[in-house]
């Protein structure tokens, strides 16, 4: 049996789910949805949300600082702002990075 393609739409990662669980794509479509809520929802948490086997999803705020415009080379304040971070856990980097 020849091995399958890994999916790379959101499509083929939804038919991917549902041949797995033996559910409909239409299920799997809304087990997905949920999820991302769940992950959507728990980020705005000041501890964020764990994602079990593949990281944590984290609201963290980067202080104002002084940068370089690369074009010019004059001196610019970059000001405070509020971004999402992933980071990935120890069971994901190895099951990415093993041999």
């Amino acid at each position: 049996m020849a091995k399958k393609a890994t999916p790379k739409t959101k499509s083929e990662i939804m038919a991917a789910i549902a041949e797995a669980a033996e559910i409909s794509k239409k299920q799997a479509v809304a087990a997905y949805e949920k999820l991302l809520n769940i992950a959507y929802a728990g980020a705005k948490d000041p501890k964020g949300i764990m994602l079990p086997g593949l990281g944590k999803l984290i609201k963290v705020k980067r202080p104002a600082r002084m940068g370089r415009n690369p074009a010019t080379g004059a001196t610019i304040k970059i000001p405070a702002k509020t971004v999402a971070k992933f980071r990935l856990a120890k069971a994901a980097k190895d099951a990415v990075l093993s041999k």
